[in-house]
């Protein structure tokens, strides 16, 4: 993503438009000191150069996707009113501009009928849907896979209830034999399945886990906060289509814009089937709600203050690059994935990598190949710190033998885990860039 000049003046356009809205108010005069704001601006960019350029294709290492262009200048136009999202006070176009973000968001996993708004992000979402499914099923667990994010967990000691851990298969996806055990020796409430967990991008098989819950009258709350609008696209595996296919027939689902859906951070969503769960959320108060016999956002939200400006972001965004399968927001995620089979497929041309699985979505995980496990790790993260040399950014993640063994990266298991490069393959441009990566990589271990 380039620095582009040329943006500001399509914000000028846009600021004079929104100031035409207002021109019936008095003018308000503005000291605004010129040199002192360029000062501090320029001094603020110098800071800023201490960063990994996460917006440049050979960036491919953390979940950092930069925001369209669209939504960065959507946000700074809104920002010139500061809404808040909070109640329709503060932040009436933007509340509306949110809930038809939301409705549509919905729609993607099929649910016309349902409750949910923005948030911070996928922490505040999961928060919220782990509080309701408490506040409905008081006393029992929460179980999710134990590569779930560690949110779940941390969430879950937040809201004092106990927490299920359950075994994954070889490839990382929660185990059905594992899962139907503490289903029938723990006293669960709630079932989380992942559908892209952060380290590995697997998918939990979402059919049986709703087959099994069902069956025995248990929530299944979807976390997709990292993978969820792959739904739209058109070049998923048979077993993650189906997954995908599965998800309305959850009670909630987070997703997170802020990670595909090309917004600046702040930018989460949480979604319940049941717009009945809103009861959960009853409270008074006796100033913010007094403009409108609508729904308030803050009547079903357990944050207070939000920045309406993400849903203005969110908004324009979808406006221009609507959800939808096939189209252009669609074909950007193909790409993505398309990106990282690219990558896995020249990954398992060189004997020197060991691909753990091939990717369902668009992260890639490798170990190097070694007499022993930490020697495994130790070259993984010599590679990580010499490709950075080389202007690439990877990732590194740790993860269970169990994970790693069925590949045979190592003839030695001297300890039960194994640190491996991972690649988030979240830009559409990694497609064009993917030789270039691919030989700096290899550039990288010749010169080791």
């Amino acid at each position: 993503m380039p620095f582009d000049p040329r943006e500001l003046s399509t914000l000028d356009d846009a600021m004079r438009r929104l100031g035409a809205g207002f021109d019936r108010l008095p003018a308000v005069e503005t000291h605004l000191d010129d040199a002192r704001v360029r000062d501090a601006l320029r001094a603020t960019a110098e800071r800023l150069h201490d960063n990994f350029p996460y917006q440049h294709p050979l960036y491919i290492g953390q979940m950092l996707k930069p925001p369209h262009p669209v939504a960065r200048l959507a946000y700074a136009l809104a920002m010139h009113i500061n809404p808040n999202n909070h109640a329709l006070d503060g932040g009436r176009a933007s509340s509306a501009m949110e809930k038809e973000c939301v409705a549509q968001i919905a729609r993607m996993f099929g649910w016309e009928t349902h409750l949910g708004h923005l948030c911070g992000g996928g922490t505040m979402a999961n928060f919220e849907a782990l509080w309701v499914a408490r506040e409905l099923a008081p006393g029992r667990a929460i179980a999710a896979s134990s590569q779930a994010h560690y949110t779940h967990s941390r969430l879950s000691a937040v809201l004092g209830v106990p927490f299920v851990a359950i075994d994954t298969d070889a490839v990382g996806s929660m185990g059905m034999d594992s899962l139907e055990r503490a289903l029938d020796t723990q006293n669960i409430g709630t079932v989380v399945a992942t559908l892209g967990t952060t380290a590995a991008g697997r998918v939990d098989p979402l059919v049986d886990i709703l087959a099994l819950c069902r069956a025995r009258g248990v929530r299944v709350h979807v976390d997709t906060a990292y993978g969820g609008y792959f739904t739209l696209a058109g070049n998923l595996g048979y077993c993650t289509r189906t997954a995908y296919d599965a998800i309305g027939g959850a009670d909630s689902i987070v997703v997170d814009p802020h990670k595909h859906g090309l917004q600046p951070y702040g930018c989460g969503c949480v979604l319940f089937a049941d717009p009945g769960v809103g009861r959960v959320y009853h409270h008074e108060s006796p100033y913010t709600y007094f403009s409108s016999g609508d729904v308030h956002l803050g009547e079903i939200s357990l944050e207070c203050s939000r920045a309406g400006a993400a849903a203005v972001a969110l908004w324009a965004t979808m406006h221009m690059l609507p959800l939808e399968r096939g189209g252009e927001f669609a074909r950007s995620l193909e790409a993505c994935r398309a990106g990282a089979l690219a990558l896995y497929e020249a990954l398992r041309e060189d004997e020197r990598w060991v691909p753990l699985a091939a990717p369902e979505l668009d992260i890639v995980v490798w170990a190097t190949r070694a007499k022993r496990a930490s020697d495994a790790s130790a070259r993984a993260r010599a590679v990580f710190a010499a490709a950075a040399k080389h202007d690439l950014h990877l990732a590194l993640a740790t993860f269970p033998r169990v994970m790693a063994q069925p590949v045979s990266p190592v003839e030695e298991w001297d300890e039960d885990h194994i640190t491996c490069l991972r690649a988030c393959v979240m830009k559409p441009e990694h497609g064009e860039w993917m030789p270039e990566i691919i030989r700096r990589l290899t550039t990288t271990l010749d010169s080791m």
